[in-house]
This record gives structure tokens, sequence and C-alpha cells, in this order.
């Protein structure tokens, strides 16, 4: 129904249905997800004529020619560096000295580090990564399934795009004119809402599968732990509280604290011994590769969304929705579906480029704040990172233990429902994300 009242408010022709049947067969043949928006994009311009095949070059230079952006691959870099340097295992032993009092303790443990990791990498995929490799092997021996155990880090991992520094705060930040600070700001409660969220939800499941097997410890044997873990590893905190000072005080933009934390990183790896020269080029390569997946999607995006705009896409959603219902929680429930429901078939970036600048003029159209429809957007897809098809976090942890993506999938379904409250949360309850900004964001 909506898709009708949408063709007949907007009027669309094969100019559009053409170039989306064009990408969702891209996408089907496995096509490099920048090369499949790019084929739309170009033509959706051709056929349209909207816009001058000739500016679709300077279009996407112009696009990624923004010094916010030059923030991402400063902050994949310092996950790389940090996972090189050793210090992302210091993390862990800290979250373990916190966590061990208590029956689920290295599981609780897991989820922790996967914030920690997230409060400096900002890629959820670098997270699953590193946590997984460090403690999937571990919960198994703790007496979790494997499978559950994956669906445990890929679902804490979750929280690389959750918690600030968050690349999907760049980018929609770029997308709509907002300040990635103060979108970084707004982030703090809803990524803690989540990984508080995905940490009960564990400790439930553990407490009906008794899946952890461990003693309870006395208050001094814990605080001594605690303490030794902490002395021991104090200096890795140091990365992660640049960048929160940095930012948070005003002092440095999110670009200038990535490079910080860059360098910082490299000389405690140097210092420590555990960084060396040779290390560089895998280092730079790595963080290049995972640089040059999210830039061109950026690029390739924006003119598909400037087309889109002058087709009038947007404003004839806004036209079709409000036709539907003038309940403002319904359109904020249909919102939610559709980026759910995007966040499950799409990768984060282009979800953004693409649907943020529709999906923003509904949201005004109903009152919502812009700094909150920008967090309830980057929750919900955050969603999609352990849902199937796409699901990556469940092709990274499946990709490190050659557990089956379904079975992870199936046992991820309780962190998945445990979001989707938080989602629900944030979406009706604008104080959760808009409690920590000044007022003239409120």
């Amino acid at each position: 129904m909506l898709w009708n009242t949408l063709n007949q408010t907007v009027e669309l022709g094969w100019d559009f249905y053409l170039p989306v049947i064009l990408f969702v067969g891209l996408i089907a043949l496995a096509i490099p997800v920048w090369a499949a928006i790019g084929a739309a994009a170009i033509t959706m311009l051709l056929m349209s004529g909207d816009l001058p095949l000739s500016l679709v070059g300077e279009s996407l230079f112009d696009g990624i020619d923004a010094f916010a952006l030059t923030a991402v691959p400063l902050f994949i870099l310092t996950g790389d560096v940090l996972v090189r340097a050793g210090l992302s295992r210091k993390f862990l032993d800290v979250a373990e000295a916190l966590t061990c009092w208590a029956k689920g303790g290295f599981g609780s443990a897991t989820v922790l580090v996967c914030g920690m990791f997230s409060a400096i990498s900002g890629s959820d995929a670098a997270g699953a990564a590193a946590v997984g490799r460090m403690t999937i092997a571990r919960l198994v021996e703790s007496g979790y399934s494997r499978p559950y155990a994956c669906a445990l880090v890929a679902a804490g991992a979750c929280t690389g795009i959750l918690i600030p520094p968050s690349i999907a705060y760049i980018v929609i930040g770029l997308v709509l004119g907002i300040s990635a600070s103060t979108l970084f700001l707004a982030a703090v409660i809803p990524g803690l809402a989540i990984l508080t969220a995905i940490l009960v939800t564990n400790i439930i499941m553990n407490r009906l599968h008794a899946y952890e097997h461990g003693g309870l410890i006395t208050f001094s044997e814990w605080f001594d732990r605690l303490a030794t873990s902490v002395k021991s590893g104090w200096y890795a905190f140091i990365v992660p509280g640049i960048i929160f000072y940095g930012i948070f005080s005003g002092r440095l933009t999110p670009t200038e604290a990535g490079a910080t934390a860059v360098i910082v990183t490299i000389i405690i790896g140097f210092i420590l011994g555990t960084l060396k020269l040779s290390d560089f080029p895998a280092m730079l390569v790595s963080s290049a590769k995972v640089n040059g997946v999210i830039l061109p999607i950026i690029a390739f995006s924006l003119p598909l969304a400037q087309a889109l705009a002058i087709m009038g896409v947007p404003q004839g959603f806004v036209g079709a929705a409000t036709s539907l219902t003038d309940d403002p929680y319904l359109l904020i429930l249909l919102m939610i579906g559709i980026l759910i429901a995007a966040g499950c078939v799409m990768e984060t970036t282009p979800n953004i480029v693409i649907l943020a600048p529709i999906l923003k003029p509904l949201a005004d159209n109903i009152g919502m704040n812009e700094i909150q429809f920008c967090v309830m957007m980057i929750t919900a897809l955050g969603v999609g990172f352990i849902t199937p098809p796409l699901g990556l976090n469940l092709f990274v942890v499946s990709g490190i233990t050659g557990e089956s993506i379904l079975k992870i999938a199936a046992r991820a379904v309780p962190f998945v429902l445990c979001m989707l409250v938080v989602v629900l949360l944030i979406a009706f309850v604008p104080a959760i994300s808009t409690s920590l900004l000044p007022e003239i964001y409120r």
C-alpha cells in the first residue's frame, strides 16, 4: 500500500524502477556494493536526465572531499595498531577482572571488551575479529556452546558503530550536515544502553542454560585481581581517554582525536616492544583495505541520493507515509521497520547515505529531533549486523571459527530482541539521546 501511494505521489517511471532492479540484481550476483550503487546511480542519471553525466566525476570527488571523513581511516588504523601492539589483550584482562566475581563472568567480560574496543576503532567488523580471536576458544572452554559463543561476540561487536567514536556517525553527520562531535555525545547513553542490554541478556541466558561454570570469589580476592590487572594494563586506557576527553571537551575534532590516538598507540607499542617498524606495512595495508571499502560506497551513494532527491522521492515518501496514517508513533515504527529490513540486506554506509535523506523529512514532519533521528537510525541499522542474510558480524565470526552462520544466527535471536527494545526506547524517549546535549540541540 505504501509503495502504491508513493508511486501515485511521485509518479515513478522506468528511470527509477530499472536502476533499482539493476542494483538488486548486481547485489544478488555478489558484485561489490560500491559498484552496484555506482551502476544504479549512473543508470538513473542517464535515464532521467536530471543531472548531466559529465558532473558525476566531480560529484564523486566533492562528496568525499570532506575534512570529517579523514577521521575514518585514522580510527580504523588506531584499532589495527591497538591489536598489533597487544593493548586489546590488556582490555580483556581488566574486563575479566571486573566480572570474575560473578557466574558467567567471562561471557560478561567478552561483552565489556567489545565495548572497550568500540570506544577506539569505531568499526564493528574489526571488533568482532579482534575480540573473537581472543575470546571464543576460552568461552567454549568455560562451558558455552560454540555457536552461542560466536553469537555473543557478534552481538557485542555491534557496539562498534553504536559507541562513539563511530564511523557510522561520521558518515551520517556528513550526509545530513550535523557535527560528528555532537552525534558522538548524543550516542553515549544509547551506546551504553545497547552494551548493558547485551550484557544482561547474556547473564539471563547463562542462568537458563548454565553455560559457564565458575566458583564465586571473595571481595578481597576480586579487588586484588582487579588492582593487579589495572596496574599492569593502565596505559591501554590512555588511548580511549584521549579520544573521549579530546572530543567531548571540544579541544579536539574527531579527526584530530583519531590522529592523536594513532600516534599515542604507536608510541606505547614501541615502548612496550610489541610493535616494530616491520609491522607498519601490514598495518597500513590492512587499514587501507577497510577504508577502501567504505569511501567508494560513500562516493557513489551521494550521486544516487542526489538523483533521488531531484526526482522527489524523499518528499513523495513523506506524502505517501502521512497519507496512510498521521499517528507519529506508527510512522516511527514504519521508519524502524524500514531501517531494520535495510540493515538485514545491505551494509550500514550505503544505507545511511541513501536512506537518511529519504527518512529525515518524515522525521522532521512528525517533529522528531534530528539528533534523536540519527541515533535511532544508526542503532536500528546496527541490529542488521547480527541478522541474516547479510549479518556482517555473523560472517566475521563464522570465518574465524568455521561455525555455521545459521547456527550462530539462531543463537543471536535473544540479542536481536534486546537490541530492538533499546531501539524502541530511543525512538520514543528523546531524553535518551538528547539529555547530554546543550539546550540548543534538544
